[in-house]
């Protein structure tokens, strides 16, 4: 059985995910931070949010884009209005409408996250949104580290970036 397939390895990998998202979050208190979280399944990419939440010793804002989002900044920048948060998470990219645009005005604008933004900033996306980045907004996501990735076992799903239910 190779590792991809076995219940144990995924579990222990996903744990290990969790804790490098925590601790790059840990880490970044209090200063800008890009932070990509891959997973494509969205029930399972919600329970690890859920995780996260409950489990960080860094409290997490979370915000859902809308599908008629037009830039990433301006959307962080109002839900954030007067109080940063200790982190922010922010999910819904995938639905955007107009992502290519709000993937590309992202890099346009990125120093001013880093000015804007005293956070670590969270992205959960997945594996197309993650190519549409690395296309369209090169600069932004040359930020982050590699992405963290939470994994299914082979057989249950095709995706190399998908939660499991551990």
């Amino acid at each position: 059985m190779s590792k991809n397939n076995n219940p144990e390895y995924m579990v222990a990998s996903n744990q290990e995910s969790m804790e490098r998202l925590v601790r790059a979050i840990t880490l970044s208190e209090g200063q800008f931070s890009l932070i990509l979280v891959c997973c494509n399944r969205l029930p399972l990419r919600r329970k690890k949010l859920k995780q996260l939440v409950e489990g960080s010793p860094v409290p997490v804002q979370e915000i859902t884009l809308h599908p008629s989002v037009n830039t990433l900044f301006t959307t962080i920048e109002t839900a954030v209005k007067g109080s940063p948060p200790p982190a922010l998470m922010v999910s819904g990219l995938e639905s955007v409408v107009a992502i290519d645009e709000v993937l590309s005005s992202t890099n346009l604008v990125r120093d001013e996250f880093r000015k804007q933004f005293p956070f670590p900033l969270v992205l959960l996306i997945n594996d197309e949104i993650l190519q549409k980045l690395i296309r369209l907004a090169p600069d932004f996501k040359s930020w982050s580290a590699n992405p963290i990735r939470f994994q299914v076992l082979e057989n249950h799903h095709s995706s190399k970036c998908a939660a499991i239910t551990a």
